[in-house]
This record gives structure tokens, C-alpha cells and sequence, in this order.
């Protein structure tokens, strides 16, 4: 009714829906028979069920939450100079100085380019060339092409209960960009940021470079541990698939967190790099859902769905914030990629990009599996965390074992031909050390020989002396 469901457009079969939300087929099916009754759903015969709903588009639920007095700073621009850091970035700082031969690929951070759905999404681009270029040669809204806000919109509404229309949303060039957007907007030197602890070294020494007094805050199993937040004016996290060690926050947590939000007066960034991939349990909503306050900023990508090279992401921005974010975003480099925006606009509203995440969901499910089957039985001194989502897993170092060198085993795994990363590359403070395991970059019948070659790495660094060489 609120225009998040269009007219004519197609919904899943039962039996997926079912499968997606982890009910029963009949609780889906007695679902859908109600909303045809009633005038919601038509149902055709052999092509499936379809949005009947004539009301008025455009819902007022995202207009309507309320923003929080004095949250942006429209003529903010990036104060103070960037400062020399020695954090460590894994986007800058190899594993190893010279480039080596990578037989098993278990690196963290990408999809896996072979999936990318080239066949379907070149139309697209050839269509926008040879029909469209003549408008999209121009200079176009900083805000992005309305098209794509308006499929972004409706995708996060329908896969991830975001609650926002197309006036809500600001395409970026990427994630990254995003944040760098709102610590322009937002910080100002001297502020308080909060990180997770370990956390995504990139978004901790964007925020380092604004002259932020940066916070890290550990997490556990269940993410951010929000009992031990400090008084700050903004917060990053990842409650839906915390990064690098993938749990998930809980909604005890998450009601805390923006608790915590309304006593200081802060913003909350909500990072949700990956959740369209899950191999279990119906996932929570997001924080922004749960937001009455407008403190909540909900920032997407489609780098791991798509490719990062096409650098599309996104926020979703309460209305107090979207005017500054729309200015810094025109200084910044005016707008996107015309061209790239409008062919991800059609293949959204082709289906298309659904129908892409599905199949690309089942081949990293069988990766999933396979990485946690083999890693039980081939690192059995090192813990699993348990993740339901995302493209990679963490393996914590089991206490019965003692810790282990994680930068060790990676350097020595990567002599083999393995490429790994060590969770300590991605923490502050202290903490158990591990290997982040990616199966983004390698397919699932490489995993076992990948992993029994990473186990000899493991042994022969915990044979040897911190300071001795492995051999």
C-alpha cells in the first residue's frame, strides 16, 4: 500500500519465499490466496503472482521519522589536514612485497569476477551507449539518476526492510565514498568517532584523517559489545554481519545502541557491505528500520553482488542530512558514472540483479559448507566462528591450543600459494589472533587442498619460535 510493491511487479514463488523467511510453504501460500482475495495479488496461471495494488505510490513512512536537531552541518567540508598513520589497510598493504603465484585464493573482500553477470548486464550498457549517451553526456543530479535511487529503494525495501523512497537515497562511488561524504558533513577535528574493534581498517583511518579522536570498541561473538560505548558524535558498525569476525547483533543489542544514540546525540552508520548473501536464519531488520529518531545512516554497495569496479554505492540518509550530503557529494566529483547508474537502473528493474543474487547465493552456499566442513576437519586448532552470511569466515585461536601468529601463517601461506589474512591486520587493541578464510576467489572443489596446505603453514609456524624463521 505504500508503494514499496509495485504494480505488475512479480513476487517469489512460495516454495522461495518460504525457503527465504524460514516459514512453512502453506503459511506462504495461505498468504498470498488472502492478498488475491482481497484485491492485493493477481495470480496467472504458469507465470505466478503478480503486485494487482492500483493505490498511490510513494509510502510517508521514511519522510515521517523524525530527525534529530542539529545532526548535519550543510556547509561542513573536511576540516584539518590528514594525519601520518600506522594502521594498516589490506587495500594497500600486501601480504607479501613481490607479487607470488596464488593457488588457493582465500583473500577477503571481493566476489568472485567469474559469476558476474556479464551476458545479461552488456544489453544494458549497449542500450544506454547507442540510445541514451546523447543525455547521459551531460552533467546529471549529484544525487544520482533518479531511475537507479528509485530501484535502490525498492530492492532495500524488499530485501532488507530498509524504509525509504528514492528522495531518501544518494549514490556514491562506492561504499567508501559514502563515508567519506558523511565525514565531511558530520566531523568536525576534534570529535569523537567510534570503530569496532576488530573492525574495516579503511573506514578507521578515513575518519583518522579528519582529526576524529577514533575510538575502537570490541566486539564478541554477537558483535559491538554496546555496554562499553563512550560519549561520541558518531558511530560505524556492522550490525548485520559484523566485519571481520561475522556475527550478528542482537536486537537487545541494536535497541541499546540507538538508546545510546539519543543520549548523546549521535549518528549511527550503519554498514551493510554483504548481508544479500545468507545461508541460514531470516535475518534481523536493520538498524535503520528500528530508527524513530533519524540517526541511523544505512550505507550499501553493490561491490559484492556486482564488482567493485563498477563503484556503485549508496546511503540512506534521514532528511535532516541529505541536503549537506548531496553538496559534499557535488564538490566531491559532482556525480557517478551516467551511464553505469542508468544501466544498473534497468537491470533492477529487469529482475535481473534478483535473479543474479539468487544464483550467485547458491554457488557461494556451497562454498560456505565446504569451507566450514573442511576447516573443522583439517584446521581443528582453530575455532569457526559461526556467520550465515557474507563471503568469508573467521578462525579464532582455540584456548586448548594457545594462540597462534597470525601474520606468520599468512606470510608462510602465502610462500605456498595461499593467500590469507590474519584477523590482527584488522585489530587495534588486543585479542585472540586467527585467519580471515575468503571463498569469494576460489571455487568449492579447491577449498579442501587449499586448507590442508594453509594447515602446514599453521604447523610449522607454531613448531618454531616467535622470532625464528619458518621454514
Amino acid at each position: 500500500m505504500d508503494g514499496r510493491l509495485r504494480r505488475g511487479e512479480k513476487l517469489p514463488a512460495t516454495r522461495e519465499l518460504a525457503e527465504r523467511l524460514q516459514v512453512s510453504r502453506s503459511t506462504v501460500a495461505t498468504a498470498y490466496e488472502r492478498l488475491t482475495a482481497e484485491g492485493y495479488l493477481a495470480a496467472r496461471v504458469g507465470a505466478g503472482t503478480f503486485v494487482a495494488y492500483t493505490g498511490a505510490p510513494g509510502g510517508a513512512g521514511a519522510a515521517s521519522r523524525r530527525s534529530p536537531s542539529g545532526v548535519a552541518r550543510p556547509g561542513a567540508t573536511r576540516p584539518g589536514a590528514a594525519r601520518p598513520n600506522a594502521t594498516w589497510s589490506y587495500l594497500d598493504d600486501p601480504l607479501w612485497t613481490e607479487p607470488r603465484p596464488i593457488a588457493y585464493d582465500f583473500s577477503v573482500g571481493a566476489p568472485d569476477p567469474a559469476l558476474f553477470p556479464l551476458e545479461t548486464w552488456r544489453p544494458y550498457v549497449t542500450a544506454e551507449l547507442r540510445g541514451g549517451f546523447a543525455r547521459s553526456a551531460l552533467y546529471a543530479d549529484p544525487g544520482g539518476v533518479e531511475r537507479l535511487r528509485e530501484g535502490i529503494a525498492r530492492h532495500l525495501a524488499l530485501a532488507r526492510s530498509v524504509d525509504a523512497g528514492p528522495g531518501d537515497v544518494l549514490v556514491t562511488n562506492g561504499a567508501q565514498q559514502a563515508f567519506d561524504l558523511l565525514a565531511r558533513v558530520l566531523l568536525t577535528p576534534g570529535d569523537t568517532v567510534v570503530v569496532e574493534d576488530p573492525g574495516y581498517p579503511p573506514v578507521r583511518q578515513l575518519f583518522e584523517t579528519t582529526g576524529a579522536l577514533v575510538v575502537p570498541v570490541p566486539v564478541d561473538e554477537f558483535g559491538l559489545r554496546v555496554d562499553l560505548l563512550p560519549p561520541a558524535r558518531l558511530l560505524y558498525v556492522t550490525p548485520s554481519h559484523q566485519f571481520p569476525l561475522g556475527g550478528v547483533l542482537p536486537l537487545e543489542r541494536r535497541v541499546a545502541l540507538l538508546e545510546w544514540a539519543a543520549r548523546n546525540d549521535a549518528v549511527v552508520i550503519e554498514d551493510d557491505y554483504d548481508s544479500e548473501y545468507r545461508f541460514g536464519a531470516r535475518p534481523l531488520d536493520p538498524l535503520q528500520r528500528l530508527d524513530a529518531d533519524g540517526r541511523v545512516v544505512y550505507v550499501g554497495t553493490f561491490s559484492k553482488t556486482m564488482a567493485p569496479a563498477l563503484r556503485l554505492g549508496f546511503v540512506v540518509a534521514p532528511p535532516s542530512l541529505l541536503p549537506a550530503l548531496r553538496h559534499a557529494k557535488r564538490l566531491s566529483d559532482w556525480h557517478n558514472d551516467v551511464v553505469t547508474q542508468r544501466a544498473m537502473a534497468r537491470f533492477l528493474d529487469s529482475g535481473g540483479f534478483a535473479r543474479h543474487v539468487r544464483s550467485a547465493t547458491r554457488v557461494y552456499e556451497q562454498r560456505h559448507a565446504e569451507l566450514v566442513r573442511a576447516a573443522g576437519e583439517l584446521l581443528p586448532g582453530l575455532r569457526l566462528v559461526p556467520s550465515v552470511a557474507g563471503l568469508h569466515l573467521a578462525l579464532l585461536a582455540d584456548g586448548a591450543d594457545g594462540d597462534i601468529d597470525g601474520r606468520r601463517v599468512a606470510d608462510r601461506a602465502a610462500v605456498a600459494g595461499v593467500a590469507v589474512q590474519p584477523v590482527s591486520r584488522f585489530r587495534v587493541g588486543a585479542g585472540p589472533d586467527g585467519l580471515l578464510l575468503g571463498f569469494g576467489g576460489i571455487p568449492a572443489e579447491q577449498i579442501p587442498d587449499g586448507l590442508r596446505t594453509l594447515a602446514q603453514a599453521v604447523e610449522r609456524v607454531r613448531a618454531s619460535s616467535p622470532g625464528e624463521a619458518v621454514p
